[in-house]
Order: structure tokens, then C-alpha cells, then sequence
């Protein structure tokens, strides 16, 4: 089942991390490699990330990188590699240098999947989808979105299949997609 590329889309608490999870136990078993990218900043993510960490099979390998995951994956084998979650990588990539954020971002995704295409893991990436709500009042917070938009679609267009979560609910959107050509 190697090479697949699967990405979840969904809002906050849509239950994206959860069926990720259940996909990559049913792909990879115990032969799974979690990717965190999450950073402890304050108090209330330290304990989102020991609740998380405390969650997961304990037979699951993890690698804790905010930032460069390719490289990080360098010499990583797993039958399932799961990254939870490409919005706080790009918060990471975002907050360093606003300024050349969207280069550098664009540059770690395409080393991202020139790793998977080097590789035979199943590739399982987690995103929120945040286009969907209001336009976000201040200038960093539009660029967030912007930029993780950007992203999303990059991966997007690698994925075998996408699924968006709508209240728990999986719905394969890449199947129904509709190419322009097709019109």
C-alpha cells in the first residue's frame, strides 16, 4: 500500500487528527512514524502536546520536528508516516520570517514530498482548513490563511485522495473534484 499520499482537511475539533490516526492503524499497525510539529509555547500547548503524546499507540515511533520535515525524515522507515499538522508547521515556518515565509514554506513542502517520492512509506498529512470562515482581521492573520491556503492546495494536488471532516464525518473530496479540463 506504500506511496499513497493521503491529506485530511477539516476545521478545529473536526475530528481530522482522529480518523488520521485510525487510518494510519489500519494502513501501517504498529509500523507507523507520527510526525509532531507542534511547539510548546505556553502552558495550555504544553499539555495539548503530553495529552497528545499520551494518546498515541505506544508502539508508534515519533519524531518531534516544528520545522524542515524532508530533513527531518531523512533516513526515517515506516510502513505509514503520519504528520499532525501541517497549520502548526506552517505557524512555525510563518513565525520565524514573516517576510519570507511563503518561499520557504513552499520550499520545505516540495522537500516533504520529494522525500516521499524517494521513499515507499504511505504518507498520512493532517491540515486545518481555515478558508472556509471570516477574513481575518489583522494582516499577519490574513497571511496565515493565505499561506496555509497555499499549502493545502500544493499537497492537495500530490494526494491520492483528500478527505475533509465535517463533524466526524470523512468526505473524499478529491474524487469529486471536478477538472477544469473536464467543463
Amino acid at each position: 500500500m506504500g506511496k499513497r499520499l493521503t491529506l485530511i482537511l477539516g476545521g478545529a475539533r473536526s475530528g481530522k487528527s482522529t480518523f488520521a490516526e485510525a487510518l494510519a492503524r489500519k494502513r501501517g499497525g504498529d509500523d507507523v512514524l507520527f510526525v509532531a510539529t507542534a511547539e510548546a509555547r505556553d502552558e495550555e500547548m504544553r499539555a495539548r502536546i503530553e495529552n497528545h503524546r499520551a494518546a498515541r499507540p505506544v508502539n508508534w515511533r515519533t519524531l518531534e520536528t516544528p520545522r524542515d520535515l524532508g530533513r527531518a525524515l531523512t533516513g526515517a522507515r515506516a510502513r505509514v508516516v503520519l504528520v499532525d499538522c501541517v497549520t502548526l508547521w506552517t505557524t512555525n515556518v510563518l513565525l520565524a520570517d514573516e517576510t519570507h515565509a511563503r518561499a520557504e514554506m513552499l520550499r520545505e513542502v516540495d522537500d516533504l514530498l520529494a522525500w516521499h517520492a524517494a521513499h515507499d512509506s504511505e504518507l498520512i498529512i493532517v491540515s486545518n482548513e481555515v478558508g472556509m470562515g471570516l477574513v481575518p482581521e489583522y494582516p499577519l492573520g490574513r497571511a496565515y490563511r493565505d499561506l496555509l491556503g497555499a499549502v493545502n492546495g500544493k499537497i492537495a494536488a500530490s494526494a491520492d485522495a483528500v478527505f475533509l471532516l465535517v463533524a466526524g464525518l470523512p468526505v473524499e473530496v478529491k474524487a469529486l473534484a471536478v477538472r477544469l479540463e473536464d467543463l
